[in-house]
This record gives C-alpha cells, structure tokens and sequence, in this order.
C-alpha cells in the first residue's frame, strides 16, 4: 500500500493522486485506486486474457491491454511490468521512462517519460 501521484505536461496540465493496493504481479494482478477521503476511485485487474477497470455503480470497463487500462484509469500508459520492477529495487528500462530508485529503502521511487509526449512524472511512496 502507498500513494501514487502522476503529473502530465499536456494542455491542460492533468494531475492524478490516489492512495493504491497493489496485488499479484505484472501479467496478472489488482490495483485499487482510493480517493483521499477514503472512497475507492476504480479497481484494475489484469490478466493475459484481459484488462479491466471496475469504477463502480456495475461499470466495468474492458480494455486490449493493461497499458491501455492504466492510461485510461491514471491518464498516462504507466508501465505496469516496470512498476513491479522498480516497486522491488530494480531498474527495469522501458523506451521513454526513466526511474530514480536513489530513495528506494525510503519507500520512495520515482519516474519521467519524456517520449512519447506529452512528458510525464510518476512518484509512489510506499507505507512503511
């Protein structure tokens, strides 16, 4: 458990923060996205077969993959596989985004994407 926040350079700026319950593992899992006042904003689950995004009030969404579903639930293509990795130290590459792993035993990672545009930032911290 932790939050993450994403920050967008796009026209209008967009910015997501949520708290997340993150569980399984990259090609197959659940993240719960939380509100800040406790409500739960929507619920991802992945698997190989599909992608889904539940946000309540029976409104599932499904989507051809997880990069689409993480864009459309946070509004960037957050690489799922590669959060797995950094979540757990290592620096995983991925074409665009760059991780900073310095505060890692903080409970603290970060990342940009610089391509394709528009730039974005993802920081998690983690509970301790």
């Amino acid at each position: 458990m932790g939050r993450i926040s994403l920050q967008i350079q796009s026209e209008p700026a967009q910015s997501f923060s949520a708290s997340f319950e993150l569980k399984g593992r990259a090609e197959r899992g659940e993240l719960t996205l939380i509100s800040p006042l406790g409500n739960v904003l929507g619920i991802l689950r992945w698997s190989p077969l599909e992608a889904t995004l539940d946000s309540g009030n029976q409104q599932v969404q499904r989507f051809s993959s997880v990069d689409a579903l993480m864009a459309q639930a946070t509004g960037a293509a957050v690489p799922l596989s590669a959060l797995f990795a950094w979540l757990q130290g290592d620096n995983a590459n991925v074409s665009g985004w760059s991780a900073d792993l310095s505060r890692h035993s903080e409970g603290r990672i970060s990342a940009k994407r610089a391509d394709p545009a528009p730039q974005a930032e993802l920081r998690v911290i983690l509970d301790q």
